[in-house]
């Protein structure tokens, strides 16, 4: 193929993004040919800030249908992700879908099943896969200098939001509109690299969360969980949208070492021999193995979205593997899922959650809530790197 004819579905804040990446030509491969919005507002933006020669459609099913598109970025609030790529998979068409996958594992499983059995390229946009630091990350733990896992611990707070966020649109922050807080918007890139650097997923998750607990919104900004591997190992995430300034601190601890990633830096401390050969041969009572610092030199880039874009055309054109298969956005949420099971229940949940299960509680969340939106703003916002 020489030229793949794209769509966007959903002109928000990403969706805007992707709509000018595209039709300035950044992308090679790949051109912007049809948008879909039922937002009035969004579609005098598309009319005026592209070159004139995108299709405009108002509904979902014309879009699919009539728009002859080879390839759609989906960028709608969550919920709908996983239902609008089985529709994109129908009629033949790739996909590349903005994170998360969807908000609940039951629809995202029939999503990943509709991609496997239509055979098209579906991504997931995990853009920071595309980071430098968490590649290098990824090669280091794989590689096996770190030798086997025995902890991991991420604390995220330097995420902040204010209030003014949760209040630019109606959908933000709700179980109706967005299906949860800090988990599923901003620390889901996190809970993916988590699984992704390491190779690991818990088995099992105990987690307590607070709702609304630094702003007016009736899901989580803020939540604590420990983790448990089949491997024995353990592992602790914070994460928090309300705490300035915030810490990013990933430690990931092996028989061999310790791989620290905080302030965008990379510090491996490497044992010159295993930990777990040295305690069975030492003698000496208080000695501890030998090691090294060595600082990694290597570049964080956060802005990656035009790189998992590239990457998907790609692989629809040339054949190249994805960065981010969109199957695997499935990972990153059962833990979200868990986490959230694992609050509302006050006990420890084993992994994968149960689909309906889940579905069921969540849809209790829904149906009992009586939270109402004071001051909604309907403001589109300058989003960098995360929603």
């Amino acid at each position: 193929m020489e030229l793949v004819k794209v769509g966007v579905i959903g002109i928000g804040n990403m969706g805007s993004s992707h709509v000018q990446l595209l039709d300035k030509g950044q992308i090679e491969g790949a051109m912007l040919t049809a948008i879909c919005s039922s937002n009035e507002s969004r579609i005098e933006w598309v009319k005026s800030h592209t070159k004139g020669n995108v299709q405009i459609f108002g509904d979902e099913e014309t879009f699919f249908n009539e728009s002859g598109i080879d390839a759609v970025l989906i960028a709608t609030p969550h919920y709908s992700h996983p239902e609008l790529a089985k529709k994109a998979f129908a009629k033949g068409i790739h996909v590349l879908i903005e994170k998360p996958a969807g908000v609940y594992t039951k629809n995202v499983l029939e999503m990943n099943e509709a991609a496997k059995v239509n055979g098209k390229v579906f991504g997931i946009m995990y853009n920071q896969r595309a980071n430098p630091l968490y590649q290098k990350l990824h090669d280091l733990i794989h590689s096996g200098e770190l030798g086997e896992m025995k902890r991991t611990n991420w604390i995220v707070t330097d995420i902040y939001r204010s209030q003014s966020y949760y209040d630019s649109s109606k959908w933000r922050a709700t179980w109706k509109g967005e299906g949860g807080g800090v988990l599923l918007n901003q620390a889901l890139h996190h809970l993916d690299i988590w699984q992704w650097t390491t190779g690991y997923m818990p088995n099992r998750i105990r987690a307590t969360s607070s709702v609304g607990k630094y702003h007016d919104i009736e899901v989580e900004d803020d939540i604590t969980a420990y983790v448990e591997y089949d491997n024995g190992a353990t592992g602790v995430f914070i994460t928090s949208t309300g705490e300035a300034p915030g810490t990013n601190r990933f430690e990931i601890i092996g028989d061999r070492g310790k791989i620290v990633v905080e302030n965008e830096e990379l510090t491996f401390y490497q044992l010159t021999q295993s930990e777990r050969e040295f305690n069975k041969a030492y003698k000496g009572g208080f000695g501890q193995p030998e090691w090294k610092k060595i600082d990694i030199p290597v570049k964080s880039e956060n802005a990656n979205h035009p790189m998992i874009i590239q990457n998907w055309i790609d692989s629809i054109r040339k054949g190249s593997p994805l960065l981010a298969p969109g199957e695997e956005g499935v990972k990153a949420l059962d833990i979200a899922n868990a986490m959230y099971l694992s609050s509302w229940l006050n006990e420890t949940v084993e992994l994968p959650v149960d689909p309906n299960y889940y579905f069921e509680k969540l849809q209790e969340k829904i149906s009992t809530s009586t939270f109402e939106k004071k001051n909604v703003t309907n403001t589109l916002l300058n989003v960098k790197g995360t929603h």
